[in-house]
């Protein structure tokens, strides 16, 4: 492709991008697919010869848009936000044009002079303490890999990345029954062995009981165990559920245990001074994750990962083989250190490009927005006899279930997981559910970057048409 064909197809293409954004609310929200339904419609084996980018970009709308789930659609109340608009767009754009790789500063000093900068702005955003230093990594499932790993070396005095796991004692990693399946796949990856995972009991709200924690972190000194990490979570995946940090953080601090703070979604919600009470105990934190690709509007990969103790991070992580000796190391940041992988993206840029184009005004402002129409849907769900919120409403997710009169517990759990089906099958919304003691839930999330009080009441109706029309 020449740059004359690249420049008359990238301004169509920028054409198609538009129009989708759009028009992205009059496509069914959830594909409606069957298995292996597109990858029988591509052929089995590479064209021989050159096919012209038209024809890629017909295929795109026949072939792959059908399989498209639309996330960005207003109708899209599923899982977490993952949330793009088009500063980031673009920024993500420019990115993939200069096709830089940042694995250290040497490979391109704006990148990692960049992400050190924009990791100070949200340090100072959500209010972390400025003994913080931050990295961006690729998702929350990599940095609390990165958080359990270096806490594993903490704990082992850094033996482990020489000696091997088996090296040490057994070390235990805590968390609440409602944290992210990610802190079970971490410490699966590390060699701290599942079976090592203790998972404490929740309170009423959901939240991690402090007391249950203590109890199990005792228990466990006293039978010759090394208790390693705890990961406390602001905003559950399933519920929103808000961990204590300051008694958590107390139990830490007075057993030399390190806490990581799994934010990932509700962590944007930390850039409202009213919702700074979920930071309370900040003093005891660790490590902490949060990402603006869910809830800050800068679309996928964009995870900030924060750490008290850089140079324990970068112990665990560095090697450095000859080709990667340089001149500056010691005065810049090499990225490269502070994670799992060498190759690295530059996703300061997208995430630069959003906040200047927002402003932390503009940031507050729509994330005030989206917290208020859970409110408001959390009022009208409440007002409904045949339907009962399930858990307390924090910010943008709302648990509830249709509870008709007449029913076990067994069919509400059949009606209503029968009612999900129904929802996201009609193709104007898509719902996801949970279980909390054992009910089936279904779960809203409002923080869709489109979204507005009228998708949401709109939503609404339709719930209730539908609910009230089923019967086992």
């Amino acid at each position: 492709m020449t740059t004359d064909e690249f420049r008359k197809h990238a301004h169509e293409l920028v054409e198609w991008m538009a129009c989708y954004m759009e028009n992205v609310g009059n496509y069914p929200v959830k594909s409606s697919v069957s298995p292996r339904e597109i990858f029988d419609k591509i052929p089995g084996s590479p064209p021989e010869h050159s096919e012209s980018f038209n024809s890629v970009l017909k295929d795109i709308d026949e072939i792959i848009m059908p399989g498209i789930t639309h996330w960005q659609s207003p109708g899209f109340f599923a899982y977490f936000p993952a949330n793009t608009s088009p500063p980031s767009i673009l920024a993500e754009m420019i990115t993939a044009t200069l096709g830089t790789q940042c694995m250290i500063w040497e490979t391109s000093p704006a990148a990692a002079e960049l992400e050190e900068k924009m990791m100070i702005w949200l340090r100072e955003m959500i209010g972390l303490p400025s003994c913080f230093e931050g990295v961006i990594q690729d998702s929350a499932s990599a940095a609390t890999l990165a958080a359990i790993l270096t806490a594993r070396e903490k704990s082992s005095t850094f033996s482990i990345n020489t000696e091997g796991v088996g090296s040490t004692g057994t070390l235990r990693v805590y968390c609440s029954e409602q944290t992210h399946s990610s802190v079970e796949k971490a410490v699966k990856i590390s060699g701290i062995g599942k079976k090592n995972l203790i998972k404490i009991s929740v309170k009423e709200d959901f939240s991690m009981d402090p007391q249950k924690l203590l109890e199990a972190i005792l228990l466990d000194k006293k039978r010759g165990f090394i208790p390693c990490c705890v990961v406390a979570t602001i905003g559950t995946t399933g519920t929103t559920a808000v961990d204590p940090l300051r008694a958590i953080g107390g139990i830490c601090a007075e057993n030399g245990v390190w806490l990581h703070v799994d934010a990932a979604m509700a962590g944007t919600a930390l850039i409202l001074p009213e919702f700074q009470w979920m930071l309370d105990g900040r003093e005891y934190i660790d490590s902490f994750v949060f990402n603006p690709h869910k809830w800050m509007f800068t679309n996928f990969d964009c995870t900030a990962y924060f750490i008290k103790d850089a140079a324990s991070l970068i112990k665990t992580f560095e090697v450095l083989p000859e080709y990667l000796k340089t001149r500056t190391r010691g005065k810049v940041n090499d990225y490269r250190d502070w994670g799992v992988p060498l190759g690295r993206r530059f996703r300061a840029l997208k995430l630069w490009s959003v906040i200047r184009s927002f402003g932390t005004e503009g940031l507050r402002d729509k994330v005030r927005e989206h917290i208020a129409m859970a409110t408001a849907l959390s009022e009208m769900i409440a007002i409904e006899p045949d339907f009962e919120l399930l858990a307390p409403v924090i910010i943008s997710v709302v648990c509830f279930r249709y509870n008709p009169s007449g029913y076990t517990e067994d069919q509400i759990n059949s009606l209503n997981e029968k009612l999900n089906h129904e929802l996201n099958d009609s193709g104007k919304i898509y719902l996801t559910h949970t279980s909390l003691n054992g009910k089936y839930t279904l779960r809203m999330v409002t923080a869709q970057t489109n979204l507005t009080p009228d998708h949401v009441r709109t939503a609404w109706e339709s719930i209730i048409h539908i609910a009230r029309g089923l019967s086992l």
